[in-house]
């Protein structure tokens, strides 16, 4: 039974250490600093954190103002100076220039106030950065993943295995889990794993890419259509307006204005000098408003032919990119099953 058992056991051992072999090591990387300016709250505390570094700064050339200030007094006066009062005064010279550069050194040195406050504002960000790694690794078996802005070097890095964006969308997720309700969370967790599938998969990428083209272009044409609408209305509501006080001055016997101008370049024209007959008299307005008539006319049908034909061509190029997404798929079948082969 003994031996049974310990041949059962060195069985199991060389089965998993076949399978660690034959598995491919997943590896992934994140830029910390990419992910520390993408998140809001470091943003706005290293803005404070550089107003205060920028008013140390401004003391610090007070002080060498200062410093200067003395030395030039220093020169001009030193003939009249006795020597204990020369002293004296480089004395004090010294002590300020030796306070400036301590003061410089405790904000700007190698462990200043600067460089402390900036690990303690990334600290923070950092430790939940590390979690989220750990989540995510865990989640889709990465067996290694390093940070691109530390010391190590790394040469070249495919984009395709930059893992920050998923962190960043953990990050986020976690300050608003508070504010999303069940629904909402759910419907933010499943685009997530939408986006990290793109992120994983450059094919999966371009058809998203390709689907939002798409997505675009037919809410481009919703919102052209929508806009003719809207020009159709306000023209047929012009027209109305038009009509209905052309029908008020008729009423009121007396002519709308566009009407009078053209009367009177008509009569001046003509170098009329007695009125004609009631009888053969037309009426004014009706004059006046054909010539517009015939250029609204023409002007809606020109109109009318440019939207068309620009309506044509945003038809023929989603055609186009219809069939180059078809044929990119057609490809991309060809290719898998030549691989699978």
């Amino acid at each position: 039974m003994r031996t049974q058992f310990l041949f059962i056991f060195l069985a199991l051992i060389v089965v998993n250490t076949s399978q660690a072999q034959t598995r491919t090591t997943r590896i992934g990387y994140i830029d910390m600093e990419y992910i520390l300016e993408n998140v809001s709250d470091y943003k706005e505390a290293k803005a404070q954190l550089e107003l205060k570094a920028q008013k140390w700064k401004q003391e610090i050339e007070a002080k060498k103002l200062d410093i200067n200030n003395l030395k030039e007094s220093l020169k001009a006066e030193k003939a009249l100076l006795t020597k204990e009062l020369i002293d004296e005064r480089q004395t004090e010279i010294k002590f300020l220039e030796d306070e400036m550069l301590s003061y410089q050194e405790k904000q700007f040195g190698a462990d200043g106030n600067l460089i402390r406050h900036k690990a303690a504002l990334a600290k923070p960000i950092q430790d939940q950065v590390f979690t989220a790694v750990q989540d995510i690794a865990e989640a889709k078996n990465y067996d290694f993943v390093f940070d691109k802005s530390s010391d190590l070097t790394m040469l070249f890095s495919n984009k395709r295995f930059d893992i920050s964006d998923q962190v960043l969308r953990i990050l986020n997720r976690t300050d608003k889990r508070e504010q999303l309700t069940k629904k909402q969370l759910k419907d933010q967790e499943a685009k997530e794993n939408r986006e990290n599938e793109i992120d994983e998969n450059p094919a999966m990428a371009d058809r998203q890419k390709v689907l939002d083209e798409r997505k675009a272009a037919r809410e481009k044409l919703i919102e052209d259509r929508r806009l003719e609408q809207e020009a159709k209305k306000k023209e047929y509501d012009d027209r109305r307006k038009a009509i209905a006080a052309e029908r008020e001055a008729k009423k009121n016997g007396t002519v709308s204005e566009p009407a009078k101008t053209e009367t009177t370049k008509t009569e001046a024209g003509t170098n009329a000098t007695t009125a004609k007959p009631a009888s053969t008299t037309t009426d004014p307005a009706a004059t006046t408003t054909e010539p517009a008539a015939v250029d609204k006319a023409a002007e809606r049908q020109k109109l009318y032919e440019q939207r068309k034909k620009e309506l044509e061509e945003r038809k023929k190029k989603i055609l186009e990119e219809r069939e180059a997404a078809k044929k990119a798929k057609e490809a991309e079948t060809q290719k898998s099953n030549t691989t699978n082969n």
